[in-house]
């Protein structure tokens, strides 16, 4: 992911093997990271049971907060592609009858949206 991006907020690809060293601890048995995408500091991780948002805070990133989203919670999706001026591609997640969004994130093109669209559709809809 570069630079520029990540100052924007955008999130580029993770890879599971270095999620699982880093957030390995958060996953229940029988429980694997299938795909993640890292923020500046933060991170979007699907695994097979659930989405886990990690949020870090304060200026020294210490303080952390896990938010867990159960795929059968989720009662609408969204994606947004990125266009020809546009740097980013959104994906905005509704959980249970909330009006608003839940979740919004935005990626970088390095991700590839229907990708990201299509592991959230297998588990939502499974």
């Amino acid at each position: 992911m570069g630079f520029f991006s990540a100052i924007l907020g955008n999130a580029g690809v993770a890879q599971p093997a270095e999620l699982n060293t880093e957030y390995g601890i958060l996953l229940a048995n029988g429980e694997v990271i299938e795909i993640g995408f890292k923020l500046m500091r933060d991170v979007f991780i699907f695994t097979n049971k659930r989405l886990i948002l990690v949020d870090k805070q304060g200026l020294t990133g210490k303080k952390i907060e896990y938010l867990s989203v159960l795929y059968k919670s989720i009662s609408r999706f969204a994606i947004e592609t990125a266009g020809h001026m546009d740097l980013d591609a959104e994906l905005k997640i509704w959980v249970s009858s909330e009006a608003i969004p839940s979740v919004t994130r935005k990626f970088n093109k390095q991700v590839n949206i229907y990708d990201l669209q299509k592991v959230l559709a297998e588990h939502v809809l499974g």
